[in-house]
C-alpha cells in the first residue's frame, strides 16, 4: 500500500526536477482536497517551484475558480476527462505555474453509478508548452485508499510530465 512516506517522496522528486527545470507546478483538486498541495508543501522551499492549489470540491468552485462551464459538467459529469482537461487549463490560466494536475472522482462510500462506481478518478496533466494528458482509473480501497492512490498518480503525472519537457 502507498503511503504518506511515499507520496512525500514523490513530491520530493517533483521538486527537484520543477527546480531543474525552472518550473512552477499548480493543482486543481476535488476529490483530493488539497491532498497533493499538501504533499508538495511538506517539502521545505516549495513556494519555489509551487504557486498555488484549488481546491474545488463543489462543481460550483469549479466553475467560479477555474472557468469550468457549467454545461460541460452538466453534460458530462463532475468526474469526467473534459472537466479535468477544463480545470487544468483553469489552473493554469489562473495561477503562475508551467504545469498543472487537476482530480475529479468518486472516493466514496456513497456516490458512485454503475457508469462511474466508487474509485473511479479522472485525472488530467497539463502544461503550457506541450499541451496535456488526461486518464480515468479505477481504484479498488476505502475512501482513504482512493485518495492516496489518486495523489500518488498525480505527483508521478507531475514528474512524467517535468521529465517531457526536458
Amino acid at each position: 500500500m502507498f503511503t504518506e512516506k511515499t507520496v512525500k517522496e514523490l513530491a520530493q522528486v517533483l521538486g527537484e526536477k520543477l527546480t531543474n527545470a525552472g518550473l512552477v507546478a499548480t493543482t486543481a483538486e476535488s476529490c483530493t482536497g488539497g491532498g497533493v498541495a499538501y504533499a508538495i508543501t511538506e517539502i521545505s522551499g516549495s513556494s519555489l517551484w509551487f504557486d498555488r492549489s484549488f481546491v474545488t470540491y463543489s462543481n460550483g468552485a469549479k466553475t467560479q475558480m477555474l472557468g469550468v462551464e457549467e454545461l460541460l459538467i452538466q453534460e458530462f459529469g463532475a468526474v469526467s476527462k473534459e472537466v479535468v482537461n477544463a480545470m487544468a487549463i483553469g489552473a493554469i490560466k489562473n495561477s503562475d505555474a508551467d504545469i498543472a494536475v487537476a482530480i475529479s472522482g468518486i472516493a466514496g462510500p456513497d456516490g458512485g453509478s454503475e457508469e462511474k462506481p466508487v474509485g473511479t478518478v479522472c485525472i488530467a496533466w497539463y502544461n503550457a508548452h506541450s499541451g496535456h494528458k488526461t486518464e480515468t482509473y479505477l481504484f479498488v480501497g476505502d475512501r482513504s485508499e482512493v485518495r492516496t492512490q489518486a495523489i500518488r498518480l498525480a505527483l508521478l503525472g507531475l514528474i512524467d510530465n517535468v521529465d517531457m519537457l526536458n
